[in-house]
């Protein structure tokens, strides 16, 4: 079932001959419950295409559907509601709050959405992240791989059904990186969410199920196509 789709999406910036054009005519559809990674080099379009995906820039032409609808058909007031409930976002910076523990930046998107915590799912999030002996600590206690999981849990407290992920493992070392995609890919795998992550490393790209390639804001390469 098809939860996400883009229909001859663009996005420039600046007018006529000189406008960059970050996005140019992409089209693709992404699955529910699949692993999606997009990556090309710097430039490309990459962390553009995932903000038009996930509600955080508008297109200059084109559309997203999220289930079949316009996502940017809803007013911005109903935008940001669906963006904080139906989807998760992480990035390369873990832009944890400084005074808050980490169970309390994990329970934010939840406190601000005036729900009540699923302390089941979250005991199972935390679990799966391997977390639970730094749910009391500070970010400033944390290394770069524990507060990126934080961020990761954060992402998905509200039970998202996509988690975009820009660039997760940019401000980590080799091993720390390896074990943050592969706590991703855990997640997608045990609690369905759709996962679409940019990255530059193709290392990382390659642990998809789908890897759309991109150059000057076109997909040159899908390897899903392939596979049809």
């Amino acid at each position: 079932m098809t939860i996400c789709e883009t229909q001859n999406l663009r996005r420039y910036y600046g007018h006529g001959e000189e406008a960059v054009k970050a996005v140019d005519g992409v089209s693709f559809s992404i699955t529910q419950g699949s692993f999606t990674a997009i990556t090309g080099p710097s430039g490309s379009g990459k962390s553009t295409l995932l903000h038009l995906l996930g509600g955080l820039d508008r297109p200059t032409e084109g559309k997203v559907l999220f289930r079949g609808k316009d996502l940017y058909a809803n007013r911005e007031d109903a935008l940001s509601i669906l963006r904080r409930r139906q989807f998760g976002f992480v990035f390369q910076s873990y832009n944890l709050v400084r005074e808050l523990t980490g169970y309390e930046n994990m329970v934010l998107p939840l406190m601000l959405d005036k729900r009540k915590p699923d302390d089941a799912y979250l005991n199972r999030l935390i679990d799966i992240l391997g977390i639970r002996e730094r749910l009391d600590h500070l970010p400033g206690a944390m290394s770069g791989g524990q507060q990126q999981r934080f961020a990761i849990a954060r992402a998905l407290a509200n039970k998202p059904e996509i988690l975009f992920a820009d660039e997760p493992t940019g401000n980590l070392d080799g091993q720390a990186g390896r074990l943050v995609v592969d706590l991703l890919r855990e997640l997608n795998r045990e609690l369905g969410v759709t996962l679409v992550l940019v990255t530059h490393d193709l290392g990382v790209a390659e642990q998809a199920e789908r890897i759309l390639h991109l150059t000057d804001g076109k997909i040159v390469r899908d390897s899903g196509e392939a596979a049809k």
